[in-house]
């Protein structure tokens, strides 16, 4: 079969491996679509595990079924899940189900960007979700993003009429624009310092969108009635954002570390006034099942709706021109590869 290895952002060649062999326990699926993640281009984190297959926003079909595996059928469609949780630990007990140990040590094989992937006993127990026929395979593609979407917004518990400050306006705080219009948020303002994407993000409904080039806080101000924002959701690495965030959240707000920083960034964080004002900051990685849930709900009802994110689909041939597109950001949200 046919998979793009990826070497670095620059270096993506379409081999071959053999098809995947599966045990009475497992799954073969026939990937259909999946789509290339900011984390992929993340050179500094995925280079120096390379080559490898990436690739773990996948929707498919069932091709292949173990013997003593149930409750599934040849042709079914499904999406995938790439890590998945124990349930039993103490900190799957405690609702913290991205800092499993299991889950961060579970993945299919060889990854996405492939005609076929294996996916192991416990992610068939845990990790398959039937894809209802409302949701294309590349809509479909979007469920493990958005449900990462869900859980950051789930845990800073966004508020109807709250306003929210989303920095970095790439596909993640697209999704993030999305989810918080959908669970009723106030105003909503964007930063980026791509007008393409400024542009994007005001035609899906941002009240505001600014060059984070700017003063970021001034112009927050005049943007939300003189107030800093109740809710500031970091999505991009940059560490001026992280700076900014410092200056816009609100008394009694909190801060969203969606992105993260390069390995050994510290922020001089003004921990008196932070005490004084009650701003809180968190973290989100990854999604829990309960996620990966809602997010398939909330895409098979259009509740949030994602074709309008989708700016490139690309055969698997094409794999290092969407590599490239990804890592170069510019007119550019999301690129799908069709196996």
């Amino acid at each position: 079969m046919r998979v793009a290895m990826y070497y670095n952002n620059r270096d993506v060649r379409i081999e071959d491996l053999p098809e995947p062999k599966i045990s009475d326990t497992e799954l073969l699926v026939k990937v259909k679509a999946s789509g290339i993640c900011g984390s992929d281009v993340l050179e500094w984190y995925r280079v120096k595990k390379a080559p490898l297959v990436l690739g773990h926003e996948i929707a498919g079909e069932i091709a292949k079924i173990g013997k003593d595996v149930k409750g599934f059928q040849i042709g079914d469609r499904v999406f995938v899940s790439h890590h998945v949780p124990c349930n039993t630990c103490y900190y799957c007990l405690n609702g913290n189900h991205t800092v499993c140990e299991t889950l961060h040590t579970t993945n299919y094989y060889p990854g996405g960007f492939a005609e076929y992937i294996r996916v192991p006993s416990i992610n068939v127990e845990r990790g398959v979700f039937l894809l209802p026929d409302e949701i294309s395979f590349e809509e479909g593609t979007f469920v493990e993003p958005l449900a990462c979407v869900l859980r950051g917004q789930r845990m800073i518990n966004i508020k109807p009429g709250q306003s929210i400050l989303i920095l970095g306006g790439g596909i993640s705080g697209l999704l993030h624009l999305l989810a918080a219009r959908a669970q009723g948020a106030g105003r909503i303002i964007v930063t980026d310092i791509s007008e393409y994407r400024l542009k994007m993000a005001k035609s899906l409904g941002a009240d505001s969108v600014i060059n984070a080039k700017e003063d970021v806080t001034v112009m927050l101000r005049k943007a939300n009635h003189n107030r800093l924002s109740d809710q500031v959701i970091i999505c991009t690495g940059a560490t001026s954002a992280f700076m900014q965030s410092l200056q816009c959240v609100e008394r009694a707000g909190t801060i969203l570390c969606f992105a993260a920083t390069l390995p050994g960034v510290t922020l001089p964080v003004p921990v008196n006034d932070f005490w004084r004002n009650s701003v809180k900051i968190m973290h989100s990685y990854g999604a829990a099942p309960v996620d990966i849930t809602q997010a398939i709900e909330l895409l098979r009802a259009k509740v949030v709706e994602v074709k309008k994110l989708i700016t490139h689909s690309l055969e698997l041939a094409e794999a290092a021109k969407g590599f490239q597109l990804a890592a170069e950001a510019k007119e550019c949200v999301k690129v799908i590869l069709k196996p």
